[in-house]
Protein backbone atom coordinates (compact mmCIF):
# COMPACT_ATOMS: atom_id res chain seq x y z
CA UNK A 1 0.00 0.00 0.00
CA UNK A 2 1.57 3.26 -0.88
CA UNK A 3 -0.04 6.51 0.43
CA UNK A 4 0.70 10.07 0.23
CA UNK A 5 0.99 11.45 3.61
CA UNK A 6 1.87 15.36 3.62
CA UNK A 7 2.97 16.93 7.51
CA UNK A 8 1.04 20.50 7.65
CA UNK A 9 -0.11 22.43 10.75
CA UNK A 10 1.90 20.02 12.94
CA UNK A 11 0.48 16.48 11.66
CA UNK A 12 0.05 14.22 8.90
CA UNK A 13 -2.81 14.73 6.51
CA UNK A 14 -3.89 11.58 4.49
CA UNK A 15 -4.34 12.89 0.40
CA UNK A 16 -6.96 10.27 -0.06
CA UNK A 17 -9.04 11.88 3.13
CA UNK A 18 -8.55 15.28 2.01
CA UNK A 19 -10.18 14.63 -1.64
CA UNK A 20 -12.57 13.09 -0.19
CA UNK A 21 -13.78 15.77 1.72
CA UNK A 22 -13.02 18.25 -1.05
CA UNK A 23 -15.31 16.23 -3.92
CA UNK A 24 -18.15 15.72 -0.85
CA UNK A 25 -17.80 19.49 -0.35
CA UNK A 26 -18.41 19.57 -4.19
CA UNK A 27 -21.44 17.51 -3.73
CA UNK A 28 -20.15 14.86 -6.26
CA UNK A 29 -20.32 11.08 -5.64
CA UNK A 30 -17.46 9.01 -6.26
CA UNK A 31 -19.26 7.78 -9.85
CA UNK A 32 -19.71 11.41 -10.65
CA UNK A 33 -15.88 11.92 -10.34
CA UNK A 34 -14.95 9.42 -12.17
CA UNK A 35 -16.70 9.87 -15.25
CA UNK A 36 -15.46 13.55 -15.25
CA UNK A 37 -11.61 12.58 -14.42
CA UNK A 38 -12.47 9.39 -17.15
CA UNK A 39 -10.98 6.84 -13.99
CA UNK A 40 -12.90 4.00 -12.80
CA UNK A 41 -14.68 4.64 -9.13
CA UNK A 42 -13.12 1.87 -7.90
CA UNK A 43 -9.89 3.82 -8.30
CA UNK A 44 -11.29 7.16 -6.84
CA UNK A 45 -12.45 4.58 -3.47
CA UNK A 46 -8.96 2.93 -3.53
CA UNK A 47 -7.44 6.80 -3.59
CA UNK A 48 -10.12 7.85 -1.23
CA UNK A 49 -9.08 4.98 1.26
CA UNK A 50 -5.99 5.68 0.79
CA UNK A 51 -5.01 2.11 -0.48
CA UNK A 52 -3.42 3.82 -3.69
CA UNK A 53 -1.73 6.57 -5.19
CA UNK A 54 -2.20 8.71 -7.85
CA UNK A 55 0.25 9.94 -10.25
CA UNK A 56 0.84 13.61 -10.27
CA UNK A 57 -1.03 13.63 -13.90
CA UNK A 58 -3.88 11.69 -12.43
CA UNK A 59 -3.92 14.12 -9.14
CA UNK A 60 -3.86 16.93 -11.26
CA UNK A 61 -6.79 15.57 -13.17
CA UNK A 62 -8.70 15.16 -10.23
CA UNK A 63 -8.30 18.73 -9.14
CA UNK A 64 -9.26 20.03 -12.01
CA UNK A 65 -12.29 18.80 -11.57
CA UNK A 66 -12.71 19.12 -8.35
CA UNK A 67 -12.56 23.05 -9.23
CA UNK A 68 -8.85 23.63 -8.19
CA UNK A 69 -4.97 22.91 -8.65
CA UNK A 70 -2.08 21.76 -6.86
CA UNK A 71 -0.93 24.75 -5.39
CA UNK A 72 -4.13 25.33 -3.97
CA UNK A 73 -4.78 21.83 -2.88
CA UNK A 74 -1.24 21.55 -0.89
CA UNK A 75 -1.28 25.41 0.60
CA UNK A 76 -4.84 24.46 1.96
CA UNK A 77 -2.84 21.88 4.11
CA UNK A 78 -2.07 24.75 6.96
CA UNK A 79 -4.63 25.09 10.10
CA UNK A 80 -8.01 26.54 8.88
CA UNK A 81 -8.86 30.03 10.84
CA UNK A 82 -12.14 29.56 12.29
CA UNK A 83 -12.72 32.25 15.08
CA UNK A 84 -12.69 35.71 14.25
CA UNK A 85 -12.50 38.31 17.05
CA UNK A 86 -14.46 41.45 17.96
CA UNK A 87 -10.99 43.20 17.92
CA UNK A 88 -9.83 41.84 14.88
CA UNK A 89 -13.01 44.03 12.45
CA UNK A 90 -11.74 46.14 9.81
CA UNK A 91 -13.82 49.81 9.48
CA UNK A 92 -14.52 50.99 6.30
CA UNK A 93 -13.79 53.67 5.80
CA UNK A 94 -15.40 56.84 3.41
CA UNK A 95 -19.11 55.50 4.57
CA UNK A 96 -21.69 58.57 4.10
CA UNK A 97 -22.52 60.22 7.30
CA UNK A 98 -23.90 57.89 9.98
CA UNK A 99 -23.10 54.81 8.04
CA UNK A 100 -20.36 52.82 9.88
CA UNK A 101 -19.19 49.43 7.90
CA UNK A 102 -17.08 47.12 9.83
CA UNK A 103 -15.65 44.02 7.59
CA UNK A 104 -16.11 40.81 10.40
CA UNK A 105 -13.61 38.67 9.00
CA UNK A 106 -10.41 40.20 7.68
CA UNK A 107 -7.19 38.30 6.04
CA UNK A 108 -8.49 35.28 4.46
CA UNK A 109 -8.17 35.58 0.98
CA UNK A 110 -10.17 32.95 -1.20
CA UNK A 111 -13.94 33.61 0.72
CA UNK A 112 -16.82 33.51 -1.06
CA UNK A 113 -18.62 35.79 1.32
CA UNK A 114 -17.63 39.19 2.66
CA UNK A 115 -20.02 39.62 5.92
CA UNK A 116 -20.08 43.01 7.03
CA UNK A 117 -21.60 44.91 9.98
CA UNK A 118 -23.55 47.52 9.58
CA UNK A 119 -24.66 50.63 11.54
CA UNK A 120 -27.26 53.23 10.41
CA UNK A 121 -27.56 56.41 12.44
CA UNK A 122 -31.53 57.76 12.06
CA UNK A 123 -31.70 58.76 8.32
CA UNK A 124 -28.64 57.82 7.17
CA UNK A 125 -28.38 55.84 3.71
CA UNK A 126 -25.48 53.84 2.15
CA UNK A 127 -24.37 54.49 -1.11
CA UNK A 128 -25.76 53.28 -3.86
CA UNK A 129 -24.21 50.30 -5.92
CA UNK A 130 -24.49 49.61 -9.24
CA UNK A 131 -24.96 46.42 -10.85
CA UNK A 132 -21.86 43.70 -9.98
CA UNK A 133 -21.63 39.96 -10.01
CA UNK A 134 -22.64 37.57 -6.98
CA UNK A 135 -25.71 38.00 -4.73
CA UNK A 136 -25.85 39.77 -1.28
CA UNK A 137 -27.68 38.81 1.65
CA UNK A 138 -28.69 41.08 4.52
CA UNK A 139 -30.27 40.32 8.48
CA UNK A 140 -32.13 43.06 10.30
CA UNK A 141 -30.75 42.85 13.96
CA UNK A 142 -32.37 46.01 14.91
CA UNK A 143 -34.16 48.74 14.12
CA UNK A 144 -35.68 48.42 10.53
CA UNK A 145 -34.17 49.62 6.81
CA UNK A 146 -35.53 50.31 3.52
CA UNK A 147 -33.49 48.60 1.11
CA UNK A 148 -34.02 49.99 -2.50
CA UNK A 149 -33.46 48.10 -5.86
CA UNK A 150 -33.51 49.72 -8.69
CA UNK A 151 -35.26 52.00 -7.44
CA UNK A 152 -38.32 50.48 -5.88
CA UNK A 153 -38.41 50.19 -1.99
CA UNK A 154 -38.73 47.11 0.86
CA UNK A 155 -39.40 48.04 4.23
CA UNK A 156 -37.74 45.71 6.40
CA UNK A 157 -37.70 44.97 10.68
CA UNK A 158 -35.30 43.80 12.94
CA UNK A 159 -35.71 39.88 12.47
CA UNK A 160 -36.66 40.03 8.64
CA UNK A 161 -33.47 39.50 5.84
CA UNK A 162 -33.73 39.96 2.55
CA UNK A 163 -31.70 38.33 -0.65
CA UNK A 164 -31.55 39.34 -4.24
CA UNK A 165 -28.74 39.07 -7.17
CA UNK A 166 -26.76 41.90 -7.52
CA UNK A 167 -27.40 42.52 -10.58
CA UNK A 168 -29.93 46.19 -9.46
CA UNK A 169 -28.23 49.04 -8.27
CA UNK A 170 -28.93 49.01 -4.79
CA UNK A 171 -28.83 50.94 -1.16
CA UNK A 172 -30.20 50.62 2.31
CA UNK A 173 -31.39 53.72 4.48
CA UNK A 174 -32.64 53.93 7.97
CA UNK A 175 -36.38 55.13 7.46
CA UNK A 176 -36.34 55.24 11.42
CA UNK A 177 -35.77 57.95 14.52
CA UNK A 178 -33.48 55.15 16.31
CA UNK A 179 -30.18 53.22 14.77
CA UNK A 180 -30.45 50.26 12.43
CA UNK A 181 -27.94 47.76 12.32
CA UNK A 182 -27.63 45.10 9.84
CA UNK A 183 -25.46 41.87 9.00
CA UNK A 184 -24.87 42.20 5.31
CA UNK A 185 -23.06 39.25 3.44
CA UNK A 186 -21.80 39.80 -0.41
CA UNK A 187 -21.41 36.19 -1.90
CA UNK A 188 -19.21 35.57 -4.72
Amino acid sequence: MSTIVVKGAGNFVRIGEKLKKLRLSRGLTQEELAERTDLSRSFISQLESDKTSPSIDTLERILEALGTDLKHFFSDFEEERVVFKKEERVPVYDEPEGVKSEILMSGVEDKEIDPILVTLEPGAQTEEESYHEGSEFGFVIQGKIDLYLDGKRYRLKEGDCFYYRADKKHYVKNPGKKKAVLLWIMID
